[in-house]
């Protein structure tokens, strides 16, 4: 009975906290806070398995976490150093439609990658495209050039 008492509190106490977080912080999870995420199992894993006797341990340790990830996103909102600090910049991959091969180099991506990346965006020749940009969160973000309007739209009456 002391396990499902501990496990319910377990679930309640994230309930609260993730809500208190907020949806923002765990909507688009970077590899950072992926990792972060796991750790909060690794804490309460011995208070649930009576290990370690102390819950108290393992909130402390949960909340002291949830804690710095609040208080790291509120000084990337409002510091721009802190915040291209803490999620980096994105990088241009192709431009024109040439590849840039010293970016692609530093960030350890393929000239395969950017074309398989082409293709779900329904592109077929780098050619077509304006840029491919490495997003900060590893997405390959692909910018087409645009095509001039031939034809004006109809208008309704």
């Amino acid at each position: 009975m002391e396990t499902i008492l501990r496990v319910t509190f377990v679930y309640a106490f994230l309930m609260v906290a993730l809500r208190v977080m907020g949806k923002r912080e765990f909507g688009e999870l970077a590899p950072f806070d992926l990792v972060v995420l796991l750790l909060i199992p690794e804490f309460f894993q011995q208070a649930i398995a009576r290990e370690d006797f102390s819950m108290t341990n393992a909130v402390v340790a949960v909340g002291t976490l949830l804690t710095l990830v609040f208080v790291t996103s509120v000084l990337a909102y409002r510091f721009q150093a802190i915040g291209s600090l803490i999620a980096g910049k994105p990088t241009t991959l192709a431009a024109d439609g040439h590849l840039i091969p010293e970016h692609l180099d530093h960030e350890r991506v393929t000239p395969d990658e950017i074309h398989d990346a082409l293709h779900a965006s329904g592109i077929q020749e780098l050619a077509q495209v304006k840029w491919v940009i490495l997003e900060t969160d590893g997405k390959l973000a692909v910018v087409p050039w645009m095509q001039p309007r031939t034809t004006l739209p109809a208008e309704n009456p």
